[in-house]
């Protein structure tokens, strides 16, 4: 454990859980408040008993699910923003060296 982590307790439906995080409080209140949201909206989309186990593995699979989505559709724009960077340098270099022309 690093200097910087701090031991953290919070009940999720019932259940108390502890871990050790170095996240800011900020970004801790939306991480609890992100896993409580996809734990309890699959909670209330099940019908009957459900053991917490398997909301947990429901709502990680919902988490990983955006997250491979996000990775790719960040990938998609790094690859797009760089296209266009390299479009617009190669236009202003050739405008500058209209320019250039011009001027000999």
């Amino acid at each position: 454990m690093s200097d910087t982590e701090r031991l953290v307790k919070f009940n999720l439906l019932g259940q108390d859980f502890t871990f050790y995080t170095g996240a800011s409080e900020e970004e801790l209140d939306r991480i609890l408040k992100l896993v409580r949201q996809q734990v309890e909206d699959g909670s209330a989309e099940s019908q009957g008993s459900v053991p917490l186990s398997k909301l947990a593995l429901l709502g990680c699979l919902n988490l990983a699910s955006r997250y491979v989505r996000l990775k790719k559709e960040y990938q998609t724009y790094r690859v797009e923003t760089g296209e266009r960077i390299e479009s617009l340098n190669e236009k202003i270099a050739q405008s500058l060296g209209s320019q250039l022309e011009e001027k000999d």
